[in-house]
């Protein structure tokens, strides 16, 4: 969901895909931490306090002022409250940019999750936690298979076989998958993969929104 301040400005922009927000103070490009950051100082606010008057986690809140990650509108809308703004005086600098292109190659991703010797995730994208969603390649050796994993609710999967065979446990079904296959499911549910075929599996796996 893409979200901008809701007045006469929002009302021409622009509603194509190819286009999504930027901050921007003075033609440069702004993280909205750094006007969280700024407003909370301004009211002499320590991220404790915010994050008692808000109810976003310290972490959080840490992690967007420190353009970690963005937030959700939700967290905004209760950020703004705690501040006592209004949504619009946050968004005040919001500006319509063209959509950031990146190209990654191989040898540049660096980011690998070792579940355990037979199994990996590799991130195929950099600075996902700032994303919508997270593409990962996951690799499982013969015998192998990923550790559970349990999303917070709202928080979506999908799975597409490069290779190889693979049973996908989704909460209590389990699901036998071959090159070509894919799944979608809420992640809220128990879920783990099994190389179940004789050589390595790849799935690409993409998470949204992007959760760790």
């Amino acid at each position: 969901m893409r979200f901008g301040i809701i007045d006469e400005k929002s009302k021409a922009l622009d509603k194509s895909e190819n286009t999504v927000y930027t901050f921007s103070v003075k033609g440069e490009a702004m993280h909205v931490g750094d006007i969280i950051s700024r407003l909370r100082k301004e009211q002499k606010m320590t991220l404790v306090e915010l994050s008692e008057k808000s109810g976003v986690a310290v972490a959080t809140l840490s992690r967007i002022e420190n353009a970690k990650m963005t937030g959700t509108l939700d967290s905004h809308m209760a950020i703004c409250n705690a501040l006592q703004i209004a949504l619009p005086e946050l968004y005040r600098d919001l500006s319509l940019s063209k959509k950031t292109v990146e190209v990654q190659t191989k040898t540049a991703r660096t980011e690998v999750f070792i579940h355990d010797k037979r199994t990996t995730s590799e991130m195929l994208a950099a600075n996902v936690l700032n994303k919508k969603m997270m593409p990962t390649m996951i690799k499982i050796a013969r015998g192998g298979f990923t550790h559970k994993e349990e999303t917070k609710v709202g928080v979506e999967k999908f799975i597409y076989v490069l290779y190889g065979k693979v049973e996908a446990c989704v909460g209590k079904e389990k699901h036998n998958m071959a090159k070509g296959d894919t799944l979608y499911f809420e992640s809220s549910l128990s879920h783990h993969f099994k190389n179940i075929g004789t050589g390595e599996v790849r799935l690409i796996c993409v998470i949204s929104p992007p959760a760790l």
